[in-house]
């Protein structure tokens, strides 16, 4: 890996930090207090990301657009992780899983999301199946050439501006000596189809208008063209187009914590206490060697599996630690920022309460701490034949 950013990648960054700076910090207050992403707003960011040349940057240049590598998006992730999740949902990255598409699913879903016309979510999750997707009991079965789809899931991230959801349920089961396993299949969904339905989710502390949503199947039926993939072939779409998903976590986790850093840096150096910055006192000085110490150390260690993938080299175990480095920093930087204000910290005055209600959750989705420690030491004793 080569150390540096590339002019080019210095472009990137400057690009969009300025636009989450022009485009999305204005409206954060906004959003903060009533939850709620006004439409107008909405369409506003898109249509300005989409004259930019950055929304769906994340797609290659086959289907129009602008091919970044892994790098390069991480880059463009990490400055958007500055802003609030609910605002920058509309800069607009599709699922890459959409690349999937064949025949008439690629006019239908992959090409009108890539240009802004249609937006897609995501839906794996559900009430007792998190962590644990074979769980899952979301279910179809074959009905003549369809699918009847029953069950709930839940936490779906932009369910509510979604017009279709990329959803995976169970459509069978296998026995193994370890017991039965579910068979999977992901499925194209159209907002507005009988039988299946989008409703408010619950209240989350993090990321407030970035709402989860609850979808609900009742006898759903789909067609055989709705399937994304091959039958019983999700785990094989995930495992193709779902392993980075992770990085963008790691990614916003760094801008973000950036973000608190410069709060931090800044009240260290003009607030005064005892007759001297407080910058000066060892206590908030040496607080403030480790917050950069720990972001620089997560940057790294994201851009370098993001570079992994770009050379085509097994980067599982790099993802999983860079996705649980970066959003557990995040919490020592956001904790640190508040101690290094007071009391102050604690007030709406500053966004740094909000910025530490948002980092609980980085820990949880796309894979817990927990999950992605359990990667890492799986792949380390594999190796060893335990």
């Amino acid at each position: 890996m080569q150390y540096g950013l590339s002019d080019e990648q210095e472009m990137i960054v400057s690009t969009v930090r300025r636009f989450v700076e022009a485009e999305i910090y204005p409206h954060e207050e906004l959003v903060e207090r009533t939850g709620e992403v006004p439409a107008e707003i909405a369409a506003e960011i898109k249509r300005k990301t989409l004259e930019l040349g950055f929304y769906a940057c994340n797609f290659p240049e086959s289907v129009g657009c602008a091919g970044l590598s892994h790098v390069d998006f991480a880059l463009v992730e990490r400055e958007l992780g500055r802003g609030s999740m609910a605002l920058n949902h509309f800069f607009g990255r599709p699922q890459n899983i959409l690349m999937a598409c064949e025949g008439e699913q690629v006019e239908r879903y992959l090409m009108p999301a890539v240009r802004g016309e249609r937006m897609d979510a995501l839906a794996m999750t559900e009430p007792g199946a998190g962590s644990d997707v074979r769980g899952m009991t979301c279910a179809a079965r074959r009905d003549g050439g369809d699918w009847v789809v029953n069950g709930t899931k839940h936490f779906i991230s932009g369910a509510d501006h979604a017009d279709f959801v990329i959803v995976f349920v169970a459509t069978g089961e296998d026995q193994t000596p370890k017991g039965p396993k579910k068979r999977i299949t992901a499925f194209l969904v159209d907002r507005g189809t009988p039988g299946f339905t989008i409703r408010d989710g619950y209240k989350s502390v993090s990321h407030r208008g970035y709402k989860n949503m609850i979808l609900e199947f009742d006898d759903c039926r789909l067609p055989q063209a709705q399937v994304l993939g091959e039958v019983d072939g999700g785990f094989a779409v995930m495992n193709e187009w779902l392993y980075a998903t992770r990085i963008t976590v790691a990614t916003m986790s760094v801008g973000r914590a950036r973000r608190v850093f410069d709060y931090a840096l800044t009240y260290a150096a003009e607030r005064e206490q005892f007759g001297q910055k407080i910058g000066k006192f060892q206590g908030v000085s040496f607080q403030i060697a480790d917050m950069i110490t720990e972001i620089d150390a997560a940057d790294l260690l994201t851009l370098a599996a993001a570079d992994r993938l770009d050379k085509g080299l097994p980067a599982n175990r790099e993802i999983a630690s860079a996705k649980v480095f970066a959003s557990e920093m995040l919490a020592h930087v956001t904790d640190a920022a508040i101690q290094i204000h007071g009391g102050m910290g604690l007030m709406d005055d500053y966004p740094l309460e909000r910025f530490w209600r948002d980092a609980r959750v980085e820990r949880i989705w796309d894979g817990t701490s927990e999950i992605q420690r359990h990667i890492i030491s799986r792949e380390l004793l594999r190796a060893l034949g335990a």
